[in-house]
């Protein structure tokens, strides 16, 4: 048990539960526990009495929910995986509506979430380059580089100029 208390994988409340069983075997009672931790003594009695069936594995929180369904998580992803081979651009709505053909239904909100867990799911970028006529590009490239601003000339050789630094002319 004092191995686990040490264990970087307990969340804070899962490693309190040790504690309150490493307590608990050193006879300290459970009001005294539940003082020292924090907790309602009901949740300390109930731990307690819990833990000889449990045992350490009783100890850690379980997920809520029943388990998820790999198999069905399986036929999802390849039949995501052949619609988006197809030749063509989706939005996760047209994706959900092209699922029944597969025997599957899904919101777009679960498929969105399907299209994150294969790493499929990205942005179309927004572009009108298909609408675009090259010649007028060309043509509008030349007319922008003309107008960029030129650098500056060179400074001619004449001693008149002045520098930021130099003291004002006095009248």
């Amino acid at each position: 048990m004092q191995a686990l208390r040490r264990d970087p994988t307990l969340t804070p409340a899962e490693r309190d539960r040790v504690e309150m069983v490493c307590l608990a075997d050193a006879g300290w009672g459970v009001p005294a526990i539940a003082a020292h931790l924090g907790y309602n003594p009901v949740t300390v009695r109930r731990l307690l009495k819990r833990f000889p069936e449990t045992g350490v594995a009783g100890l850690r929180r379980k997920p809520p929910g029943p388990l998820p369904d790999i198999a069905r998580r399986a036929r999802v992803e390849a039949a995501l995986d052949r619609l988006l081979d197809r030749d063509r651009t989706w939005t996760a709505a047209q994706l959900a509506e092209a699922l029944p053909e597969f025997g599957i239904r899904l919101s777009a909100r679960q498929t969105r979430k399907y299209l994150g867990r294969i790493a499929a799911w990205r942005r179309t970028a927004r572009t009108l380059r298909h609408k675009q006529d090259p010649r007028k590009v060309e043509r509008a490239k030349g007319v922008l580089a003309s107008l960029k601003k030129r650098p500056p000339r060179a400074a001619s050789g004449s001693s008149t100029s002045t520098s930021a630094a130099s003291p004002p002319a006095s009248r």
